[in-house]
């Protein structure tokens, strides 16, 4: 299923945030380059490449993605995790409690860090990629050319958003979201 990225040498850029693409493998998001951050190989379970600084913008996509809006990571011990971020300079810089557990936010660049408390699983576990939200200027005419891969837009928790989740049909680990820019 084309998603309408564009990608070359497995990597696609958006908006500063360079994305590789493994061949193989179980698919998802299986580890993150961070720069200005403790030199690390690992946080909380979550394999981890320090690097100089952020690529430069790269080519159009035609689906129209701008940007990674926030990138997901789930954990069993919230507060476990936020230390080990914090551990390498990534405090939270806000927790919001919901009736399913707490969420903690910190900006990376360009994009969010999304950190979610769930309830299954044991508390040993360590955190793991979930999924990402890619910013895309026309969300109508990526849903248009996703067609029933695309659950129907709805407003987004950020006032002035809409988002739509990619469907399991697409064929796509992780989870992947599309929002509308910030207005």
């Amino acid at each position: 299923m084309a998603l309408g990225f564009t990608v070359q040498d497995r990597t696609l850029d958006l908006g500063g945030v360079r994305v590789e693409l493994e061949r193989g493998g179980n698919g998802g998001i299986t580890s993150w380059a961070l720069d200005q951050i403790e030199d690390v190989n690992s946080i909380d379970g979550l394999p981890t490449e320090v690097v100089p600084g952020p690529p430069p913008p790269g080519p159009e996509h035609p689906n129209r993605a701008l940007g990674i809006d926030h990138v997901v990571v789930t954990t069993p011990d919230f507060d476990r995790t936020a230390a080990a971020l914090a551990g390498v300079g990534l405090e939270l810089r806000r927790i919001r409690e919901t009736g399913r557990g707490r969420q903690g936010f910190r900006r990376l660049g360009p994009l969010i860090l999304e950190l979610v408390e769930v309830s299954s699983g044991e508390r040993s576990e360590p955190a793991r990629f979930w999924g990402l939200v890619v910013v895309v200027s026309d969300l109508e005419a990526l849903a248009e050319r996703l067609g029933e891969h695309l659950a129907p837009a709805k407003d987004a928790v950020q006032p002035g958003r809409r988002i739509a989740t990619l469907r399991a049909s697409a064929g796509i680990s992780p989870a992947v979201a599309f929002m509308t820019p910030e207005p």
